[in-house]
């Protein structure tokens, strides 16, 4: 990596030939392998809807659970940086994707859930007002053209 470069590289291999390839619609799996140097393989397909594996993570997960970890990872960056001590943290997010009349589609928001546990309940408001400031350091968000919604609450223990 050189300056402020950053550069990722992943191999996809589509696992899905049943023997004819893609000789029709309904001749093939969607099933893919995700390689990472280093790390265990994720398994892929399509959403069930469009013929997938339910049993594998799709696409359009991965693009949820980026956006949501992405959003987590520098919330809990800039929680640290301002002092308030964070000790529980999980995001029910969810996703809304239209499908176009020609098969494609697009997500129209998606919104993050995050419940957040911090010691201090005099940090409250700072911890709430820290999820604007995540939303717009996070990458993945920042990349999308699509709208990434927070919907946080915080608890105090």
């Amino acid at each position: 990596m050189s300056g402020n470069a950053h550069h990722y590289n992943i191999i996809t291999t589509w696992t899905g030939n049943r023997g004819t390839g893609t000789a029709s619609y309904e001749a093939y799996s969607r099933d893919y392998t995700i390689h990472i140097t280093g790390k265990p393989e994720l398994y892929g397909s399509s959403d069930p809807a469009f013929r997938g594996d339910a049993q594998r993570y799709n696409p359009e997960e991965l693009l949820l659970a980026s956006l949501a970890s992405c959003h987590m990872l520098w919330y809990l960056h800039l929680c640290a940086a301002a002092g308030i001590v964070v000790t529980e943290y999980e995001d029910r997010s969810s996703g809304r994707m239209k499908i176009n009349k020609d098969g494609g589609g697009r997500f129209e928001e998606v919104v993050l859930h995050p419940v957040v546990t911090i010691t201090d309940v005099s940090q409250k408001t700072k911890a709430l007002e820290l999820h604007r400031a995540a939303n717009g350091l996070c990458f993945i968000a920042s990349s999308v053209n699509f709208p990434v919604l927070h919907q946080p609450e915080i608890a105090v223990k």
